[in-house]
Formats: structure tokens, C-alpha cells, sequence
């Protein structure tokens, strides 16, 4: 079909033809929206840079909150030297991998028990009680079990996640529309079927919401494992340059750490925009 469409005409306009309707937007229409969000995004962003920077040179102490130019400047000779690459490739690793560990965990486990009625009636108590319990106090009992390796940040980090997606996989399977449930009974369909074609689609915005909520979470666990003991990543470098009173250099790593939580968003919500293709888009 071509990007104009023909309509018919009142009675009395009949006599001079179809009118033509032209349906192709501009670039302006179709885009213009998201254009001034990012635009607006950035002159905050510049904005909020360029009073800190004044604040620094004219009226605080830069002791406490240093400056961007000197934040950019520690970035520079990290990015120089390799200790920026080095220790934000480790932390990646194990946010990735503990994300990954805990969100697959968390997402089976919701799946499972939460189409189990009786036995997630049992276990949800027991389930809030360990969620409830703050991660930085398993830290050191993560230590004792699995050394200041690698593992321990990686387990750390999923033990966060798993916590996470679990409630809302759970949340997801326990609302999904039982009226679609009857209806496949009804065609003959048995509890493979109600799983593959009612309870996974329907329950996938839970699962997205959790993989979306987890994220900085997944950063935390890793971030708290490498403060609490070790000697390369992320968090050793906040230690290490809290400990010489470098607060541009904490700045820095706060920053790329923001920037680790920002692409795997982005890449969460590429996952979710293509699981719910099906879904009307929002203007």
C-alpha cells in the first residue's frame, strides 16, 4: 500500500474526485519528541557540570567534592596508564556473570514455584525473610565460604539479583489472567500448553521488570565485595583513593560505574522492546 490513501468524499463534493490525504510525517513528527528529551537531557547535564565546576573554583572546598575537570583529568591518566581498563574489566565480569547467575536463578525459580500454588504459599515467608536481610552483612560470611577471589563477588552479586527477579517472576505467573487459563482447558490443552502459551508470555513483563530493577543491584553486589576485600576492580580503586583523600578519583570511578549500569539498561530494554514487539507502541 502507498504512504497516501484515497477517501471518499461528502455527497456534494462528489463531483470533483477522490481527495488525497498525505500520511508521510516529517523527520521533526516522527522523531522530534525523543530529539528534545536527549537535548534537554544534555543542557541538565551541562548545566549541573558547569555550576559544580564554579561552585569548586569560587566557594567549596574541593577536598570534598573536587571538580569535573579534575575528575576528567584523573580519568585521563587512568585511561592512560590501563588501571582504568584493567579494574573495570574485572568488575564488569563479575557484574555480568552475577547478573546473569542470578537472574537465570531467580526467573526459573519464580517460574516453578509460583505456578505451584501450594508450595509458594509455604515458602514466600521464608523467601521475604532472606530477601529482607541486607546483602553487605553476607559479605563476610561470602568470604569465609568462598575466599576474596572472583567467585565470592560473583556469588554476591547473584545472591542481589536472584532475590529481585524471583519476586517479580513470581508476581508476573501469580496475576496472569485465569479466564486465558480456562480457555486453553477448554481446547484440550494440558499444563504444558497453559506454561508454553499463556504463563511464560503473560508473565514476561515481571521477568523484565526484575531483569531492569536488578541491574544496579547486580553492581551493588559486586561493588560491596570488591570494598569489602579486594585488590582489583572498581571498588578497590574507591578504597584506594578514598584512603589518599583522592576525591576526584572516587568521583571517577563513581562515574564509570554509572556508565556499566547505563549500557546494560540500555541492552535490557533492547530484550524488552523485542519480547514485546506484539505490544502496541506509545506515542
Amino acid at each position: 500500500m502507498s504512504r497516501t490513501d484515497e477517501l471518499v468524499a461528502p455527497a456534494d463534493e462528489l463531483a470533483t474526485g477522490p481527495v488525497r490525504v498525505n500520511l508521510d510525517r516529517t523527520w521533526w513528527q516522527r522523531h522530534g519528541v525523543t530529539t528534545t528529551v536527549w537535548l534537554v537531557r544534555v543542557l541538565l547535564v551541562a548545566a549541573f557540570l558547569t555550576l559544580w565546576e564554579i561552585a569548586a573554583d569560587r566557594w567549596i572546598d574541593i577536598t570534598f567534592i573536587s571538580k569535573p575537570s579534575d575528575i576528567i583529568e584523573r580519568l585521563g591518566e587512568w585511561i592512560g596508564d590501563g588501571t582504568l581498563w584493567l579494574n573495570s574489566w574485572i568488575t564488569i565480569q563479575e557484574i555480568v556473570y552475577g547478573f546473569l547467575l542470578g537472574a537465570a536463578a531467580g526467573a526459573i525459580a519464580g517460574f516453578v514455584l509460583a505456578s505451584l500454588n501450594f508450595v509458594y504459599r509455604v515458602l514466600d515467608p521464608f523467601m521475604m525473610a532472606l530477601y529482607s536481610i541486607p546483602k553487605v552483612a553476607l559479605a563476610p560470611l561470602f568470604i569465609v565460604w568462598f575466599g576474596i577471589g572472583m567467585h565470592m563477588k560473583v556469588l554476591l552479586a547473584a545472591a542481589t539479583v536472584f532475590f529481585l527477579v524471583f519476586l517479580n517472576t513470581a508476581a508476573g505467573v501469580r496475576e496472569v489472567d485465569r479466564g486465558l487459563i480456562d480457555a486453553v482447558r477448554l481446547m484440550g490443552g494440558n499444563r504444558w500448553h497453559i506454561a508454553r502459551k499463556v504463563v511464560l508470555p503473560s508473565s514476561m513483563t515481571g521477568v523484565l521488570t526484575g531483569l531492569k530493577v536488578a541491574i544496579p543491584y547486580a553492581l551493588i553486589g559486586a561493588v560491596i565485595g570488591e570494598l569489602v576485600a579486594s585488590n582489583r576492580g572498581l571498588g578497590y580503586l574507591i578504597n584506594d583513593a578514598a584512603a589518599q583523600f583522592d576525591t576526584a578519583g572516587v568521583f571517577a570511578t563513581l562515574v564509570v560505574l554509572s556508565i556499566i549500569a547505563g549500557v546494560l539498561n540500555v541492552f535490557v530494554s533492547l530484550i524488552s522492546k523485542r519480547v514485546n514487539r506484539w505490544k502496541p507502541i506509545d506515542d
